[in-house]
């Protein structure tokens, strides 16, 4: 595969790229984003990254899907474009349910709402039930996440001709403990070493800032207070940093973890689905949801028309053959799509205020605001922003909202490759005197008697950090405590969550209130907690890393499901290649039969549909080779040379 920069990219980011071409050094950083938003492939090599392009369908992004089938899996555009098709085997928005317990009210949500299984896997941890290889198969959360990781890491070493090994993974700011300890397993399942985890909004502010003032600027400017709006696909994110002598400080943070451009999906769907009743029935609108493939289409409809309002203020939403064999067809506009979507962007605006009172900042304080995520394109959240801040700042457009994330990552790569944790060593010319210092996104505490919260770490604390607090024993004589430890704002620890518990032995033997038991909690740049006790006078110690173990994969599952992950590796990358095969055959098929059916060819038209009934209930059985041999019929009968990384070209 030919590594391809693109020319537009490059004309944006020459002052940053130059001086690290001039100074090649042999070495490779690859960096992946673990979001709903779509995996952009980047990588650092010899100082400047470059876009790794998809080997066949040519899209600087993958989406975060992934489909079973009997034959194999496939991962990102390939799984989405066969959804329809398939989509109780086809998984997407993973990141929503991973590192959650079943009992939590998301999981439990998102369970009624995808057309996936998840069920209660034992110890409250959720799994995924697919028909994968003839059986019924139940996956972690975690081991599907590892399987777009594992095709990026894949993609990479094609690319190179060489192994990946290392990754900086970007996660939601307000991901906890579990969902980040959760992630370093997707990462280890899919065989990288996980270096770094950092929050998506200061990846993003990293990117920002080199941007706007390129490599010696980012490491002198001087800004106070800048907004990362950070809207994706599943999860919205908010920060306020300070940009300080090459220090990138978060001030606060906040989001929502169920709040992204599928929610606005979700609210047209409805929409659409209102509309059916209304001219049609009732029973009309259920037979749709009740059938998971028409529903996938009349999504994929959806998303389109709310793509394209972002552009014009008008389209249409089109599905052919979706209610009892007649096209469904609605006029969609700008004003409709805000009104569904209203309270959804309130609630976006109401999360920027309360970050903005965390980081004591006021609106008028703020002197840039940058737009990361897709769904920022969204013309109505544009002018709310602008609103708010009162017509007084332009909001910046100027990076790509899908690349900001990944190129920041990919920058912290190269620092932590050149200077180790930190930042503030230079390198053959390279600067990077650049230092990421984020914050935790929940409070940390233990639990006390009576199950009151005691904050060691408050949230937006600055990480890395270590807080220590004294504590003493609540009876006569007791020698041992046990330490629970928490997260959340909640002054009850029954409305936190338990990330773990361990118990110190050996207390000093006295009346309640006079041992002194010192916690400190010590939370690292990854954003994971170790936690010690320690008794002031007797010495006794216990201490332990505080890995939310109820619900988290073992080491031999992780084990295992590496292993599976490279069993079936040639038979998965046929499958991709015959999956883009058969949905360009299929569009060529369409192509053909709309110009047959203009010249009334009813003759042709005929064995046209005989081949649509072999892609709609054979094409999934057939081999890549079998396949093939329908793609040559084509080609031959009509002069259309159908391939893998294209729809047809010529007639």
């Amino acid at each position: 595969m030919i590594l391809l920069l693109s020319g537009s990219i490059w004309a944006q980011h020459t002052a940053v790229l130059l001086p690290m071409i001039r100074n090649p050094r042999k070495w490779l950083f690859c960096r992946i984003q673990v979001s709903c938003e779509p995996y952009l492939r980047f990588l650092f090599i010899n100082y400047f990254y470059q876009i790794l392009q998809y080997l066949l369908v040519g899209e600087l992004t993958t989406p975060s899907w992934v489909a079973f089938t009997d034959s194999g899996r496939v991962v990102g555009q390939a799984a989405k474009q066969q959804a329809s098709m398939n989509a109780a085997n086809t998984i997407y928005d993973v990141k929503r349910v991973i590192g959650r317990s079943m009992e939590d009210p998301v999981t439990r949500e998102e369970s009624r709402r995808f057309p996936y299984l998840i069920l209660d896997g034992g110890d409250g941890r959720p799994v995924i039930e697919v028909d994968w290889r003839g059986r019924k198969q139940r996956l972690s959360p975690e081991e599907i996440s590892s399987m777009v990781l594992l095709e990026m890491k894949r993609s990479a070493e094609l690319a190179l001709g060489k192994p990946c090994k290392k990754a900086v993974i970007t996660v939601p700011a307000h991901f906890n403990d579990q969902q980040r300890q959760a992630t370093k397993d997707a990462g280890r399942i899919a065989g990288l070493d996980v270096v770094r985890i950092i929050n998506e909004p200061t990846a993003a502010a990293l990117a920002y800032g080199l941007h706007t003032a390129g490599v010696e600027g980012a490491a002198s400017q001087d800004k106070s207070n800048v907004v990362i709006f950070d809207l994706g696909g599943g999860t919205f994110d908010v920060s306020v940093l300070s940009m300080e002598g090459g220090v990138f400080a978060v001030k606060a943070t906040g989001g929502d973890t169920h709040l992204g451009g599928e929610d606005f999906d979700n609210a047209i769907v409805e929409w659409c689905l209102k509309q059916i009743e209304e001219s049609h029935s009732k029973n009309a609108a259920k037979a749709i949801k009740a059938n998971h493939r028409s529903l996938q289409r009349l999504r994929r409809a959806c998303e389109a028309a709310k793509r394209a309002i972002s552009a014009v203020n008008e389209t249409e939403i089109e599905v052919d053959g979706l209610i009892d064999g007649e096209a469904f067809s609605v006029t969609f506009n700008r004003t409709i799509f805000e009104k569904l979507c209203q309270t959804l962007f309130v609630r976006c605006i109401d999360t920027v205020k309360a970050v903005l009172k965390d980081a004591s900042a006021t609106v008028e304080q703020v002197s840039d605001v940058v737009l990361v995520g897709g769904s920022t394109r969204i013309p109505a959240l544009q002018n709310m922003l602008l609103a708010m801040f009162n017509n007084r700042i332009e909001l910046c457009k100027s990076i790509n909202p899908d690349e900001a994330v990944a190129y920041g990552a990919a920058v912290q790569g190269a620092i932590l490759k050149a200077g180790g944790s930190g930042g503030g060593q230079a390198l053959d010319g390279i600067c990077t005197d650049l230092l990421l210092l984020d914050v935790a996104p929940l409070s940390l505490g233990i639990e006390l008697e009576g199950h009151v919260m005691s904050v060691l770490i408050p949230r937006n604390t600055p990480i890395p950090c270590v807080k220590s607090r004294e504590y003493t024993t609540v009876e006569d004589y007791q020698t041992e405590i046990d330490v629970v430890v928490f997260e959340g704002e909640r002054p009850h620890t029954s409305a936190n969550n338990k990330l773990g518990e361990f118990k110190i032995s050996g207390v000093e033997r006295a009346k309640r209130g006079e041992p002194k038991v010192e916690v400190t909690f010590q939370l690292d740049a990854n954003g994971i907690l170790s936690v010690t006790a320690v008794d002031k006078v007797t010495g006794a110690r216990a201490k332990a890393e505080i890995k939310a173990d109820r619900g988290r994969l073992t080491d031999a599952e992780i084990d295992r499901m590496i292993a599976d992950a490279e069993r079936y590796r040639a038979e998965d990358e046929a499958l991709t290649k015959k999956i883009h095969l058969r949905n360009a055959l299929e569009e060529a098929v369409y192509r053909i039969k709309s110009q047959l059916t203009e010249n009334n060819d009813i003759m042709g038209i005929t064995k046209l549909d005989d081949l649509l009934g072999w892609l709609e209930y054979d094409s999934a059985a057939a081999s890549l080779e079998e396949v093939q041999r329908k793609c040559d019929e084509v080609h031959a009968k009509y002069g259309i040379r159908v391939t893998p990384n294209s729809a047809a070209d010529g007639i």
